[in-house]
């Protein structure tokens, strides 16, 4: 082979030419497979590998290692699946099984595309990738001996491939999973769930006043928001979930193996919460919300059109529940967007024929329950419906142009009502901020006031801090003007959003409320909530502002926001909203004072309820009523003879069975207590964490809802308990 000489070439591929016309023109006697090897590694055809028993590299090609950038004594006796590994962004698609499977598994590797992972981060723009294959060598003893392959450079071609990848399966603007790439994965997991049973949770998004902060700072602010939701969303799904946008301003997050609505519920709760805190833009800072609506597979569906028509459904539910709230689906949602439109349509008519209604909740003054000022809140009776609550139909307004004309209604019909009150007492009025932000806002109040001849300072106009969104110079304009007419701004809800400083130091405001909700676990001792209100009090009495605490609703309450210094309360232990009719009432004596009234001591969790159960004991199914319901048990009615102490199953339909024991028994009446304690379902209720699967519960016989249908119990097996219908006779349980 010395007589064979290698001319100087340009290029790998004129050196492979050359070297193939070479060994073609050589005598086949002169070959032999050494050289052939050599020559194949030497013009960069393919470079050659070798592996121990122990999986540590013993042999790369020196090309090879000259391609890493790295000599034989920095990478040999490294761990093969050390040094490389499979990229999880394409690779397993085809394939699930990571490099360090292959390798203790002892299959064939065929043109296996891998990361060279040495000392190299994989968020680094430049990669070296490689496609490998090998086969497992066995000696003449049966022993495993290690890996023999080969391999060759493919960065060229696979980072067109990564970049075709992102453009067909990812969002151009977030980075995010698109629809398309969702959509594969969400089949992937229903298709694999019905084999295996394994659960799958969906998380569909919408984010509250994004196209406010779109119309009012630009489109690019909105895109550098969007940018910033889908950093927040990807940091809380972590490694358990995917993240995925869907277009505009929807999201979702796909969420497998999960199935505790307790859980989700606060993972939910996580996600508005952090979505809802400023976003830094430019100079600017905008704030938006959220909106979840969750449904689980195979509970809520068992395709993935059917899993994402259900999570719709209960988003939709979500922003119609007043927004900034979750909701998990239930059977009973309808189309929402249906009906939004028909609730439009219809407060559209009900403002023109005057069927809405103010009623009046009394701020008081607690050192002599003297009312200083009445909140105006509006009502609606539907002759369909009947009540309507604003935290229903008021985002349905604000989505479109009729919240102005219902806000100027409100203005108008609190003021002329409040000219037959005493001049002591003033009239607070809910502002939008939807409404804050027409440019018309002010002309309105002005005409409002010159046209009903009331003081200004008797009108207070509360605002929640979504109205510094946008144009701050705007608002800042606003509050002037709105100054100079000589109303009153309060600031409501405060504490439950950013509630900066900033906001206090750079609006005109006379008042802060402080939001229900630290009221609400005030007297807890594992909470600060006590030591906010009294913080929030000292901050209003430092800038010579008045502080009103919402909410309050029994005396152990009243006593802890006393302690902290509040002089002014709004709650139902003095009084709750009433009718212009009633306070002209009790104003007649000239006199308005309310002394306060309610329970000693507040219970946050019990709620009556009207709602068909069924009890399962032993071989048994009962009919019952469940009349309250708390996270910790309930009282129903329904049975009688059940003996304290006794073993229940509760069926709450859906799949929500609960292990509970009887805690006390008169008559018909049982209380119990439940195994494990409820969690919130986002809408105001209660569920169960866990459910059974549509499966399990035909298998098991059961109803597809309590009352429906009978079901049979063993032969020869009496009921232990007799089954009554409330408010009538006794009857045994059917056998």
């Amino acid at each position: 082979m010395n007589n064979l000489k290698k001319a100087p070439v340009e290029d790998d591929e004129d050196a492979a030419i050359a070297a193939a016309e070479a060994l073609a023109a050589a005598p086949a006697a002169q070959l032999n497979r050494q050289t052939v090897l050599d020559e194949y590694e030497k013009v960069g055809l393919g470079w050659v590998w070798a592996t121990d028993a122990a999986g540590r590299l013993v042999y790369l090609s020196d090309k090879a290692l000259d391609n890493l950038g790295h000599d034989d004594g920095v990478l040999h006796g490294k761990p093969f699946d050390a040094l490389f590994e499979i990229d999880t962004e394409i690779e397993t698609e085809r394939t699930a099984r990571p490099l360090t499977f292959q390798l203790k598994a002892r299959t064939k590797i065929r043109d296996q595309v891998v990361r060279f992972s040495h000392e190299t981060s994989a968020q680094n723009v430049r990669q070296k990738w490689w496609s490998i294959s090998g086969y497992p060598l066995i000696d003449d003893a049966g022993n495993f001996a290690g890996y023999r392959g080969s391999a060759r450079d493919v960065s060229a071609e696979y980072e067109r491939k990564l970049i075709d990848s992102k453009l067909a399966d990812f969002d151009s603007l977030t980075g995010l999973a698109n629809r398309h790439n969702m959509n594969r994965h969400l089949d992937g997991r229903m298709a694999g769930g019905k084999s295996s049973g394994r659960t799958c949770a969906l998380m569909m998004l919408d984010l509250d006043k994004f196209k406010h902060v779109n119309d009012t700072l630009g489109h690019q602010a909105g895109d550098s928001l969007l940018c910033q939701v889908a950093e927040r969303l990807t940091a809380i799904a972590g490694k358990r979930g995917m993240v995925c946008r869907l277009g505009g301003d929807e999201f979702q997050v796909m969420l497998p193996d999960i199935d505790d609505r307790g859980e989700l519920g606060e993972m939910a709760d996580k996600i508005i919460q952090i979505l809802s805190q400023p976003y830094p833009i430019d100079d600017k800072r905008a704030i938006i919300g959220a909106s979840v609506g969750i449904a689980i597979a195979p509970f809520d569906g068992d395709t993935r059109e059917d899993l994402i028509r259900a999570a719709d459904l209960s988003l939709y539910a979500a922003k119609n529940g007043g927004r900034g709230q979750f909701r998990f689906y239930a059977a009973d949602l309808k189309d929402e967007e249906q009906e939004r439109q028909t609730m439009l349509d219809d407060l559209r008519l009900a403002l023109e024929a005057e069927q809405l209604e103010l009623y009046y909740q009394p701020v008081v003054k607690i050192e002599n329950s003297t009312v200083v000022c009445l909140e105006a809140l509006m009502r609606w009776e539907h002759p369909e419906r009947g009540f309507v609550s604003p935290a229903v139909f008021i985002p349905v307004a604000e989505d479109s142009d009729l919240i102005n004309g219902l806000g100027e209604w409100a203005l108008r019909k609190a003021c002329e009502t409040a000219l037959d009150w005493p001049k002591t007492v003033r009239v607070a009025v809910n502002v939008s901020a939807v409404q804050f932000a027409n440019p018309g806002f002010p002309a309105v109040v002005a005409n409002v006031l010159a046209q009903t001849g009331i003081e200004p300072d008797r009108l207070e106009l509360e605002l929640t801090e979504s109205v510094f969104v946008g144009d701050t110079d705007a608002a800042e304009k606003t509050f002037k003007t709105l100054k100079g007419l000589g109303v009153r701004l309060a600031l409501d809800d405060f504490g439950t959003g950013y509630s900066s400083l900033s906001y206090l130091r750079s609006a005109p405001f006379d008042k802060i409320k402080v939001d229900r909700s630290f009221v609400t676990s005030c007297t807890q001792q594992d909470k600060n909530s006590a030591k906010i209100i009294a913080a929030i009090v000292g901050l209003s009495n430092a800038l010579n502002m008045e502080t009103t605490v919402e909410g309050v609703e029994a005396f152990d309450q009243l006593d802890v926001v006393k302690q902290n210094g509040a002089r002014m309360v709004q709650g139902y232990i003095y009084a709750r909203p009433m009718p212009a009719e009633k306070v002209a009432e009790r104003l007649a004596s000239g006199d308005f004072r309310i002394e306060p009234e309610g329970p000693e001591q507040f219970r946050p969790d019990r709620r009556s309820v009207f709602r068909r159960i069924g009890i399962i004991h032993e071989e048994y199914y009962y009919d019952a009523v469940m009349r309250d319901l708390s996270r910790t048990g309930s009282g129903i009615e329904g049975l009688v003879g059940v003996p304290v102490g006794a073993d229940l199953v509760l069926d709450l339909g859906g799949g929500q069975l609960i292990v509970c024991k009887v805690a006390r028994s008169r008559g018909s009446e049982i209380g119990v207590e439940f195994e494990s304690e409820l969690v919130s379902d986002g809408a105001g209720g209660l569920c169960t964490r866990h459910r059974l699967s549509p499966y399990v519960l035909a298998q098991a016989g059961l109803p597809s809802a309590p009352g429906e249908g009978e079901v049979k119990a063993n032969e020869g097996i009496k009921p232990a308990f007799m089954q009554v219908a409330v408010g009538a006779s006794a009857k045994p349980a059917s056998n």
